[in-house]
């Protein structure tokens, strides 16, 4: 799973994240269903909004939903899921893009492509992906050779950019690509006159993932060599914040010219959401509440501020709040229960110093797991892979280490403290976060 919009379920309620989980399903499905399983290896959180988009301008009716049987990456459960154009289009961009990526990676030799065996069947697999996905778009009438040229073109530009080239250069590619999508779905759901409002949004759209991917793998790339847009052209992280800055900005006022049925998720995945990604890559926090009140995309929240007491939950004691102090551990300020203090040892009392809360003999203590072997816990984690705990449980325990866990859709870049009250979108007017109005 790869993307820059990852949304909290806790910022989305309840109704959105099922609308959220509909078309992720339904992505990860119509690539099955044209494709193979193999396919749904290219299943990701960005792809899923061309999905968003179509269904978010077609008239209400029927036929854009439908009951998916059992999964495993459900939990075994069965569950409404995007169909139609939307979705397949969605594979088809996801297809070719991912195939461009693939081959990207192995020009580079990073990591296992480095070895030629691995190599040459990483390179099959991508020409299979880049024929997958111009069949697909082809069936929905979106001719992918705009996608296949952007990524052609980029290899070119990369090779002659330096410093001083500006950054725009380098972006540009990728913008053309995701342009040419969005627009592409306002021809299908029959509203023309969106098209270009929606291929202005997904050029900025394209550019703001090629910055944050930039951004993210500044220190890594640095570290092995390769290359990256930043280092190459000489942009400061400064201006590159402008820049991420002014496209959040520029893809809410190119929103606000197009035409929707509902626009709810649409809004607040490509405007809400992505002033949070802009915020996660700079290593701002992503909640954007200010302990005063202030709302706002950009309001800053460092991981060392004080606010970083507060747990995933936002509950003093909660685990996590020594980690994102940057602490040994959360025990080390906060007792068991949230209470300022030492932990108690073997089982005591930190203030009466016996065995049971009353001071009198050793208490009983559960005996605590032991780690798993290898082969026992690469059997946990395909036990809990299928069972979808890793994703989907607000709780599950480590297949080797047997420390508890929350599941990756559980995952919150925000203390929630905030989420009960304002609901992210749905409170635009109250909060008056932006002039939505939604």
């Amino acid at each position: 799973m790869f993307g820059i919009v990852r949304p909290c379920s806790h910022r989305l309620g309840e109704g959105l994240k099922t609308q959220w989980m509909a078309h992720l399903c339904g992505l990860c499905l119509a690539l099955r269903g044209d494709h193979g399983q193999f396919a749904r290896v290219v299943t990701n959180y960005d792809g899923l909004l061309i999905s968003v988009l179509t269904e978010a301008q077609a008239e209400k009716a029927t036929g854009w939903r439908r009951t998916a049987g059992p999964c495993p990456l459900r939990g075994m459960r069965t569950a409404s899921v995007a169909q139609g154009e939307g979705a397949r289009l969605a594979a088809a961009v996801s297809l070719v893009l991912a195939s461009a990526k693939v081959r990207d990676h192995v020009a580079d030799g990073d990591g296992l492509l480095a070895r030629r065996p691995v190599a040459l069947a990483a390179r099959r697999v991508a020409a299979s992906w880049g024929r997958a996905g111009a069949r697909t778009g082809s069936a929905v009438g979106f001719d992918t050779a705009v996608l296949v040229d952007a990524v052609d073109r980029q290899v070119g530009i990369e090779a002659l950019a330096g410093p001083g080239t500006p950054l725009l250069t380098v972006t540009e590619p990728t913008e053309t690509a995701t342009a040419a999508a969005f627009a592409h779905t306002a021809v299908l759901a029959g509203r023309p006159g969106n098209a270009a409002p929606l291929a202005e949004a997904g050029r900025l759209f394209g550019r703001l993932a090629h910055l944050l991917d930039a951004v993210e793998d500044r220190e890594t790339d640095a570290a092995s060599g390769a290359w990256n847009p930043l280092s190459a052209t000489g942009t400061s992280l400064i201006e590159a914040r402008r820049l991420a800055d002014d496209a959040v900005h520029g893809i809410r006022l190119a929103l606000r010219e197009a035409e929707f049925t509902d626009s709810r998720l649409a809004h607040v995945l490509l405007v809400h959401e992505l002033g949070r990604s802009v915020d996660r890559a700079f290593g701002t926090s992503g909640c954007g509440h200010t302990a005063g009140g202030a709302h706002g995309p950009h309001a800053p929240h460092t991981l060392n501020e004080p606010r970083a007491l507060d747990g995933p939950h936002g509950s003093l004691g909660s685990p996590g709040a020594g980690d994102l102090l940057g602490l040994p551990g959360s025990a080390v300020l906060l007792g068991p229960e949230g209470s300022f203090g030492p932990p108690p040892q073997h089982g005591g009392n930190p203030y009466t110093g016996g065995g049971n809360p009353f001071g009198g003999g050793p208490s009983f203590q559960p005996p605590t797991p032991g780690r798993r072997g290898f082969w026992a816990g690469c059997a946990a984690a395909i036990g809990l892979c299928c069972t979808c705990k890793m994703c989907c449980a607000d709780e599950y325990e480590g297949p080797w280490s047997r420390k508890k866990r929350e599941g990756c859709l559980n995952d919150c870049d925000c203390d929630c403290s905030c989420c009960e009250a304002c609901q992210c979108c749905e409170c635009c007017e109250c909060c008056s976060c932006c002039d939505c109005g939604v």
